[in-house]
């Protein structure tokens, strides 16, 4: 199988050439994708730009007569994230290099975000030293910045290269061996907040007892993301997605959205799966000043110097239980929604700051109300907090259930 390096050949082919040949000296193959639409690429690629603009539904020529930088640059993401899926199903990717700077990191990262969860990817980029988070979202793409502009080969250039080169050589053929995993244990992913630590760690001990292997995931909006990600590729049998506060982010305008597909993706794939609602009693901000004006009267936790936590309202909440309904509604397979009556978070309880009944009815009966008969949803109301004990072990004991 070969490694490929998908980039513009037109701009970086000097540099894309020399990557090459160091791969090549490693004893490895290289397939380039070229996705260039300004002048003619440096060096023949494999995967020629017309192919690349054919896959995003366009053309070259038209392409190149609309003259549309911004145009070019998104059809070409969307031509190679296509072609590099075809590829990896066909077995022909072992690892992915891309280099550049805008452009090309968006072109590239596109691209490695279409494949698979430990398949090796290398993005050098000018951009790597600033927020990533557009670029590597919720993957496994290691990028790294070559400290000078990728505009000609010389001393500093020539360094970052190689190292980016026998970086991802050292990943696709390791001079060590592994340990082995426990393939044999199926994979369960969990959700958790520092709030919702102590329901999340009971639920995993039992979960690990019984032969699971569980990853948790931290929900920070590209937690979310990752998680998600691993079970649109197949990779889980099931999931215990106590944690949901992303949504409050994305819903209220907070900084750890994950998005507005949440929840969508073990809807689809029909994965065993136990909800709940841990942490929705807040929205997360950085540091007290970057909180916007329009929430200025709002309840407000200093949770550290550089997160600041705002109280959900009961409107936001009614609303917050409204998509859920939306999309748990969608479901065709067995889950259980658990709602825990008596507070959401560390911080929703008796004599803590976010304690607040009313607000949490609100997002309760939201649910009870469009969820109530729904035939593959199952609501368990409990008389319990979520970060008491027996709220953990029952959460556990739907998930072995579900699983069988």
């Amino acid at each position: 199988m070969p490694v490929v390096l998908v980039g513009t050949l037109d701009t970086k082919g000097t540099e894309f050439a020399f990557v090459r040949d160091l791969l090549h000296l490693q004893g490895l193959a290289t397939l380039v994708v070229d996705a260039g639409s300004l002048g003619p690429p440096t060096f023949p690629p494999d995967v020629p730009r017309e192919q690349v603009f054919q896959a995003a539904g366009t053309t070259f020529n038209e392409i190149r007569a609309r003259a549309d930088r911004g145009e070019a640059v998104a059809a070409a993401a969307r031509g190679a994230a296509i072609v590099l899926q075809s590829l990896a199903s066909r077995g022909r990717v072992q690892g992915v290099l891309g280099l550049g700077g805008s452009a090309g990191t968006v072109i590239g990262t596109a691209a490695m975000r279409a494949l698979p969860f430990g398949l090796p990817k290398v993005m050098v980029s000018t951009l790597a030293s600033g927020q990533t988070r557009p670029y590597v979202a919720g993957s496994d793409i290691l990028m790294m910045y070559p400290v000078a502009d990728l505009a000609g080969l010389n001393r500093i250039t020539r360094a970052s290269l190689t190292n980016a080169a026998l970086a991802l050589a050292g990943m696709v053929n390791p001079r060590s061996t592994p340990p082995p995993s426990p393939a044999d244990r199926p994979l369960v992913a969990a959700t958790m907040f520092g709030v919702t630590t102590p329901c999340v760690d009971h639920a995993r001990r039992i979960l690990e007892s019984n032969g699971l292997e569980i990853v948790v995931f931290h929900t920070t909006g590209v937690g979310g993301q990752s998680m998600e990600g691993l079970v649109r590729d197949g990779q889980l049998a099931g999931l215990l997605d106590l944690t949901t506060t992303e949504l409050a982010d994305e819903l209220v305008g907070g900084i750890l959205s994950a998005g507005p597909h949440r929840l969508e993706a073990a809807i689809n794939a029909r994965i065993p799966q136990v909800v709940s609602l841990g942490a929705l009693d807040m929205v997360n901000f950085g540091p007290r000043e970057t909180v916007p004006d329009r929430f200025a009267n709002r309840l407000f936790y200093n949770h550290n110097p550089s997160v600041t936590l705002m109280r959900t309202t009961p409107e936001e909440n009614a609303a917050l239980g409204q998509g859920i309904a939306r999309v748990l509604a969608q479901a065709t397979a067995p889950l259980v929604l658990m709602i825990p009556l008596k507070g959401l978070s560390a911080l929703d309880a008796p004599h803590a700051p976010f304690y607040n009944p009313t607000a949490n009815r609100a997002l309760f009966s939201a649910l009870n109300q469009a969820l109530a008969n729904h035939p593959f949803v199952r609501l368990q109301s409990r008389d319990e907090h979520i970060n008491d004990p027996s709220f953990a072990q029952a959460a556990a004991e739907n998930l072995l259930a579900l699983m069988g």
